[in-house]
């Protein structure tokens, strides 16, 4: 959920930190299955199988590859967060000796990569190792705040040489405001110094246009944000990287806070945080 489809390729950095390694773990258990009924319908709606050949760009801790290869696809991911990475490995890849092994008993393979699209083609050279890809995939919402979908439209333009011509491109984003609960709190996140980060509406069909697609429908999925008590919403919450700037610009402790004021109203007697939501995907066709 947080903007990080950008147009880079791997590049060598220190070892994450404790803070980002516990951010990374924090989406992999509470946040990511959120968008596992967008996972689903969208696979369920373009038929992922034994011959789906699946690019996931932001890919994120692989709960989507993971479903996508339990149906027999082939799934290579990537993602410019190395820790997500990593623990998308320990999910796909567990006891394998580098970025690529055969998908478990299923019908495909599993390769997972750190950086951009172009580091999923044979060395960088804009082809694919193997057969080319049947389905792109970005699951990272666009349209929470402005300018969010400028990484997108640059991942896309590198992903599609890696494609057969016609294959399916799916780009997801945030439904309606007034249709996810969710955006109250996101409010939390335009910090007075950042109007420009207002929740707004997503704009999938113009990042599909600039990128040279063509559309092939669109659809709606319910993705209720539950939480089994509020600590958890708000760890949750903050490790979308969302929050970030509004961090930047005051403190964590104060924006924590400022979180769980916002969450209060979805505080339900049991304990549990509870936000109905609304996403949107379209589907369009590589030239």
């Amino acid at each position: 959920m947080s903007s990080t489809l950008v147009r880079n390729h791997r590049q060598t950095a220190a070892a994450p930190s404790a803070e980002a390694i516990t951010r990374a773990r924090d989406w992999a258990e509470i946040q990511e299955r959120m968008l596992v009924p967008l996972y689903e319908a969208v696979y369920k709606r373009l038929d992922a199988g034994s011959a789906t050949r699946l690019l996931g760009i932001g890919c994120g801790s692989g709960l989507a590859l993971l479903i996508a290869a339990a149906r027999g696809a082939s799934v290579t991911g990537v993602d410019s967060h190395a820790e997500r990475i990593a623990l998308a490995r320990e999910r796909l890849l567990p006891g394998a000796d580098g970025e690529m092994a055969p998908a478990g008993g299923r019908a495909g393979r599993t390769r997972l990569v750190h950086g951009g699209p172009a580091d999923a083609s044979d060395a960088g050279s804009g082809t694919c190792a193997g057969p080319p890809f049947n389905l792109l995939t970005a699951f990272e919402p666009i349209g929470c705040t402005a300018g969010d979908s400028d990484g997108l439209v640059p991942a896309v333009e590198d992903a599609v040489p890696l494609m057969e011509r016609g294959s399916a491109v799916v780009l997801t984003g945030w439904g309606p405001p007034e249709r996810c609960a969710t955006s109250a709190v996101l409010r939390v996140a335009a910090r007075p110094a950042d109007e420009a980060r207002r929740p707004l509406r997503d704009d999938l069909e113009e990042v599909a246009a600039r990128a040279g697609l063509q559309l092939d429908g669109s659809g709606r999925v319910a993705c209720p944000f539950g939480y089994a008590d509020m600590k958890s919403a708000v760890r949750g919450l903050l490790s979308t990287g969302l929050f970030d700037a509004a961090i930047q610009a005051a403190d964590r402790a104060q924006v924590k806070k400022e979180v769980a004021e916002a969450l209060h109203p979805h505080l339900r007697r049991d304990g549990t945080v509870w936000m109905p939501n609304v996403f949107r995907y379209v589907v369009a066709r590589s030239a």
